[in-house]
């Protein structure tokens, strides 16, 4: 067997283990799915009708309709905290140190790591997604093009975040540590155009809410969805899952050979 059948065998049996792991022990993937589920009950059932009115003078339909793309990314970056936390776990008790004794290939539980946390966000948005169209929400205008195009840019954005999230996971002493610090990727999306457009924003705050990941994934979404206007969020959203993808991998792979803790 040549070492290209190798490390697809090890990657392989890595990725069949961490999704094992994640159905054993869902409770992680579902404290995780509850933040979003939670601010798209709130903000439909209790904020709907005062957020449509300021937004475009509609009602909680269409606020449903607004806010459904923003959270479905949000989604994904709340479910990469558990693909931190399972690495730092391997990292700081020994595991990894194990599999470094075995004729396993090296990178094997670096991309199982990896390709179960995107599974799992799919996964996890999915899920969401069911919620918001069992509240209302409905995407008629969408090609069957513009939803795989939607598709694509979900995975895509959960493959950036992820690499980010593993990195994270690797350089932190223990899984706490590795929960706090990807809280970020929770946080970013509440102060992004996620609820409200970025242009009805304080100025100085305007900013912030445009030059981050989030607003432009949660445009260029929102426009394959609903239809709205993409302009150059496309482009832009792209760039940051490249530029996301490329440190993230350099990073996570840098940590990850290191001496384990």
């Amino acid at each position: 067997m040549n070492s290209l059948s190798l490390a697809v065998r090890d990657s392989s049996t890595m990725l069949r283990r961490n999704l094992l792991h994640a159905w054993r022990y869902p409770s992680g993937t579902l404290n995780l799915l509850l933040t979003p589920v939670m601010m798209l009950l709130l903000f439909v059932y209790v904020f709907g009708d005062v957020m449509s009115a300021g937004i475009s003078g509609g009602d909680r339909s269409d606020y449903l309709a607004y806010i459904v793309p923003g959270l479905l990314l949000m989604t994904v970056g709340s479910t990469v905290i558990g693909a931190a936390v399972s690495v730092c776990m391997d990292m700081t008790q020994g595991l990894t140190a194990r599999f470094r004794t075995m004729a396993v290939y090296r990178g094997a539980l670096l991309v199982g790591h990896v390709a179960g946390g995107v599974l799992q966000c799919v996964m996890s948005v999915v899920l969401v997604g069911a919620v918001g169209v069992a509240m209302g929400f409905r995407s008629t205008d969408a090609t069957a093009l513009e939803w795989i195009a939607a598709f694509g840019l979900i995975t895509l954005f959960a493959l950036a975040l992820t690499w980010i999230a593993v990195g994270m996971g690797a350089i932190s002493p223990n899984p706490e540590a590795a929960g706090n610090m990807a809280m970020p990727l929770i946080l970013l999306p509440l102060i992004s155009s996620a609820f409200i457009p970025a242009d009805t924003m304080p100025g100085w705050f305007q900013p912030i809410a445009e030059y981050q990941p989030f607003t432009p994934a949660i445009e260029t979404l929102r426009g394959l969805l609903l239809g709205t206007g993409i302009g150059n969020n496309g482009w832009i959203a792209i760039a940051w899952c490249v530029a996301l993808i490329v440190v993230g991998s350099r990073w996570s792979t840098a940590q990850f050979n290191r001496d384990p803790k």
